[in-house]
């Protein structure tokens, strides 16, 4: 059985990652966003490479400091694997939601999503690798719950991918890059184009990274 979201309101959720969003901030030198243009009156669902401890940091992030700039949010949301809200029972206060890899309940947790979808002013951050990888892949490899969510989801839901690369250069700190991509609407959803559209801006952005050196060849394996 799936462990359903009971978040607090979002006022409070906010505030909390205000704090949070301070605390982290100054372990980095530089952090940009490179914007998209946010639908009004649609949910919302960011898609975020998955490399890392501070993943849930840079969601938080940009949907805080950039999306609910443009288009107020009214709910937050994270499908995370059962294992770790068994243990962190806090999670689900948070808006997390639990979802159980190869297990009959993946179903729900699928229907449950594209109902929270449903309702305008929602955003669910969402990593579809589903496990963790290096920042530097030259291909991210999507899951299938993507496409399972989004062919469920019957209100109005803008898809956004971000790109998020870090590097040093000159100083010890690390610079963020999270460089963003409208993939659409659920309404012209379409998974082979969308994984396409994603891997082409993840290179871009991973080329943007780099200073001097130009590459031979495409960036790829």
């Amino acid at each position: 059985m799936m462990i359903k979201a009971k978040p607090i309101p979002l006022p409070f959720i906010r505030w909390g990652s205000s704090v949070l969003m301070w605390f982290f901030r100054r372990r980095f030198n530089k952090m940009k966003i490179t914007p998209v243009e946010i639908k009004p009156n649609h949910s919302y669902i960011l898609m975020c490479n998955h490399f890392g401890f501070l993943d849930g940091f840079f969601s938080y992030y940009i949907a805080f400091k950039h999306i609910d700039k443009q288009q107020k949010l009214k709910g937050l949301y994270t499908m995370s694997v059962k294992k770790q809200m068994e243990k962190n029972w806090w999670l689900k206060y948070v808006g997390s939601f639990s979802v159980e890899p190869n297990a009959w309940s993946v179903k729900e947790s699928i229907e449950y999503a594209a109902e929270l979808l449903n309702e305008p002013g929602n955003i669910l951050l969402f990593f579809p690798q589903a496990e963790l990888e290096s920042q530097h892949i030259r291909h991210i490899q999507f899951k299938n719950g993507i496409n399972e969510i989004m062919t469920r989801v019957k209100g109005d839901c803008q898809l956004i991918w971000s790109s998020n690369v870090l590097e040093y250069y000159e100083s010890t700190k690390p610079s963020a890059n999270m460089t963003l991509l409208d993939c659409g609407t659920n309404h012209d959803f379409n998974f082979d184009t969308l994984k396409q559209n994603v891997n082409a801006h993840h290179l871009q952005s991973m080329r943007k990274t780099v200073r001097f050196t130009d590459e031979p060849g495409n960036l790829t394996y």
